[in-house]
């Protein structure tokens, strides 16, 4: 973990389980996808570790690459998304202080932009039900990338939309994937602790520390 002293130009944020604690709504809805309508007799946490990258992908890890048609490749992943947001719509919420947080990165003029590995219809979901869309300069999401996290691609291109040196940016993640994408892009991340163990992160030398919600006070020190 790098020294906590560090003024960033830009904050980009990842989405689920960095801005809301959704995750286990995302693995509950893979998890029956797969069980109930693909029968695979997956045990959950099997499916927790696959929960990373855009739809296809995640299929493809778990049956196989061309296992399954473009056509059902959609239709599986709009099941998906609407077992999600059907599960996860009467908790919707921002983590905790990060309601402030925003207000106070406004406030300093710092740009602030997502980058994340959900579609624009989760995005938006999110974005839009909460409204906080106006704080937000630029939104990248897996409609936008070639290749998913940890490839660099996602948050690269959201500093060059805020027109941020990646080195100045700050990422804020959940996942190892994320912060390995951070590391690849050049820069220095803060990680959620919603849904991996510390241990998990122990070979990325770009984190500046852990927090569980945006009230931690070490945050002070970023403005």
């Amino acid at each position: 973990m790098q020294d906590f002293h560090f003024k960033p130009s830009a904050f980009l944020f990842d989405l689920n389980g960095t801005m809301i604690n959704d995750m286990e709504y995302h693995t509950k809805a893979w998890h029956a996808v797969m069980n109930e309508d693909l029968c695979a007799n997956l045990d959950y946490d099997v499916v927790k570790k696959e929960m990373y990258g855009k739809n296809h992908e995640v299929l493809a890890r778990v049956f196989g690459k061309n296992k399954f048609s473009d056509e059902e490749v959609k239709k599986l992943s709009f099941d998906k998304e609407k077992r999600y947001q059907e599960g996860y719509l009467p908790h919707l919420a921002l983590i905790g202080g990060l309601a402030d947080f925003l207000d106070k990165a406004r406030d300093k003029n710092i740009k602030m932009a997502i980058g994340s590995a959900a579609i624009p219809f989760n995005i938006n979901f999110v974005v839009d039900g909460l409204n906080i869309r106006h704080y937000l300069s630029a939104i990248v999401s897996a409609d936008d990338v070639a290749v998913s996290k940890p490839d660099p691609e996602t948050f690269l291109k959201a500093a060059a939309a805020l027109q941020i040196q990646p080195k100045d940016c700050l990422v804020f993640e959940d996942a190892p994937k994320g912060v390995e994408s951070a590391l690849l892009a050049g820069m220095k991340c803060i990680v959620l602790t919603t849904t991996h163990t510390l241990a998990e992160f122990e070979d990325y030398s770009n984190i500046l520390t852990f927090i569980s919600n945006y009230n931690d006070p070490k945050l002070n020190t970023l403005f």
